[in-house]
């Protein structure tokens, strides 16, 4: 009986520091990649940025990554350190700060009651992470111009290649991705600055 009771224990021992080896989480997060313009001069319109949609299958904690042309895996030991749609809208709207050289620019949940000059909705379609090959990004879009509700609608498709095989390269690929549709919508909301009322 005490030969039971010792294997039991040491079998218990084992499977406890098996459990303390295991490979940690890691965690990331996209990053603003534009930089303010030399010279530029300060501008003084406010946008809002939200709601951000994104698609059911990569609302995930997990990085979902592409396997295949109909398939994807949920990468347990990495992941997205906040919400991705909420790390999305904070992304664009800081490169929108550096972009359109205003510092009046704040995301929907937090400006609820605010009306900035601009509201900009995102939906998110498609977003495809590979590993060691690329970031893809298909994103419909909206930019409205509060005062008379002219609205301007455009669509950001882009492939970022991923300069190294990590998922932090994986990451900074999406970024990059993000900063080319924050300008497209820049380019829009100047276009609506410039259009009359």
């Amino acid at each position: 009986m005490r030969r039971i009771a010792a294997s039991a224990a040491l079998c218990a021992v084992v499977a406890i520091a098996a459990g303390c080896a295991s490979t940690p989480s890691r965690f990331y997060t996209l990053s603003p990649v534009a930089v303010p313009a030399p010279a530029a001069k300060p501008s003084a319109i406010s946008v809002v940025v939200g709601p951000v949609s994104i698609p059911t299958i990569v609302d995930q904690p997990q990085i979902v990554v592409s396997t295949g042309p109909n398939q994807v895996s949920l990468d347990e030991f990495n992941r997205w350190a906040s919400p991705l749609a909420d790390n999305i809208a904070r992304v664009v709207a800081q490169d929108l700060v550096a972009i359109l050289g205003t510092p009046r620019v704040s995301l929907f949940q937090q400006s609820l009651n605010a009306a900035g000059n601009y509201r900009v909705a995102i939906e998110v379609q498609g977003f495809e992470s590979a590993p060691g090959d690329a970031a893809t990004l298909n994103a419909a879009w909206s930019v409205r111009r509060s005062r008379d509700g002219k609205t301007e609608n455009g669509r950001t498709s882009v492939r970022e290649p991923a300069t190294g095989s990590g998922y932090d390269a994986l990451a900074g690929a999406h970024s990059r991705a993000l900063d080319r549709m924050s300008r497209d919508i820049a380019d829009a909301i100047q276009a609506l600055e410039r259009s009359p009322q």
